[in-house]
């Protein structure tokens, strides 16, 4: 096996200089944009075949294809007329999709291939599952989905944390790790051995141990976030480095293996970031203002995954825009377990 490449710690700097607004940079660098006409593409998966995935405010998976056509898979209502707010979405090795619903019906929802849609995790130890943030795979089979508080009304609870992770694997369904500050997305570690995890308005980086029977334990910080920066989306890469996207701020970190943190971009509105500081501060911060929130140049970001042959293109989904931003990394993003599937 070929080891990963690794980038001069130069490359950090070069890369952050050539995504600020000001930046002078080449035709092909820096930050760009593709396609369009996406509804809120808050997530996104990449693939070997070089079709990306994203998630479609019309109740579906939107694929978007290398020749720039696309494909529309799911979109049907659910019972009661109503249909899916797709948030974080996982490829299933028959071509189907697991979303996580951020509507208020809530639970993690199956897309089948021709589209048809049908409930997939509702309960756990005996509870209703309500809105879901985030699901995901591993290398293992399993599959692990994110549940940011128990009220999942759009009034956040900013000064509680009753956020957990339920996991679903050979042995069944159960709750592994609850009392999160707002659990958003999370990533199993290349070795399969940790479990990293955005806590939102805990405003903080935190990664557990995995058990061999899949339970989460010795949680520790692994970064920390200050004003205007909430953490939602997050991606590793091949060198072990953790990649943070921050909803609300347009910023984007890069948390080394030893704790370091590089500012890859930093997008945020100055009066915007203040506001949304405000309103936490206050305890009034609430959905629909943390979700019309710009930067000068991104809409609004909210995931990150890396893509292209090499692995070294970010993708990075968004709340507010229509399209996909992009750039280049100095190293390849960490293979997702779906990349060679069919």
């Amino acid at each position: 096996m070929t080891a990963p490449h690794r980038a001069d710690p130069a490359a950090w700097e070069r890369l952050a200089d050539s995504l600020h607004a000001n930046a002078l940079v080449e035709p092909g660098e820096g930050l760009g944009s593709v396609f369009s006409g996406l509804q809120r593409p808050e997530c996104v998966l990449t693939h070997s075949s070089g079709c990306i995935f994203v998630s479609d405010r019309r109740g579906s998976v939107l694929a978007l294809q290398p020749d720039g056509t696309h494909r529309l898979i799911g979109g049907q209502s659910i019972a009661g007329g109503t249909s899916l707010l797709p948030n974080g979405i996982a490829m299933q090795n028959d071509g189907g999709f697991l979303v996580a619903n951020l509507g208020e019906q809530g639970g993690v929802w199956r897309i089948a291939p021709d589209g048809t849609q049908s409930p997939w995790l509702t309960k756990v130890d005996g509870h209703s599952v309500h809105r879901v943030n985030f699901v995901v795979n591993d290398a293992q089979g399993r599959v692990w989905a994110c549940i940011s508080a128990t009220d999942g009304s759009d009034a956040y609870p900013l000064n509680t944390a009753t956020g957990y992770i339920i996991l679903q694997d050979a042995s069944g369904t159960r709750i592994v790790a609850d009392g999160l500050h707002y659990t958003n997305e999370c990533r199993v570690s290349a070795d399969g051995q940790f479990m990293y995890v955005n806590e939102t308005f805990g405003r903080r980086l935190s990664r557990f141990r995995i058990g061999v029977a899949g339970e989460l334990t010795a949680k520790e910080t692994v970064a920390t976030f200050g004003k205007g920066d909430f953490p939602d989306g997050l991606a590793l890469d091949a060198e072990g480095g953790a990649w943070v996207v921050c909803v609300g701020s347009n910023r984007v970190y890069r948390i080394a293996p030893d704790g370091r943190r590089q500012t890859i971009i930093d997008d945020a509105d100055p009066v915007t970031a203040q506001q949304l500081e405000a309103a936490f501060v206050a305890g009034t911060l609430n959905r629909p203002q943390l979700s019309a929130a710009r930067g000068q140049r991104l809409q609004n970001v909210t995931s990150l995954a890396f893509g292209g042959p090499d692995l070294r293109t970010a993708y990075m989904g968004c709340l507010a825009g229509d399209s996909l931003a992009t750039f280049r990394s100095p190293v390849a993003g960490l293979q997702p377990a779906h990349w060679n599937w069919p």
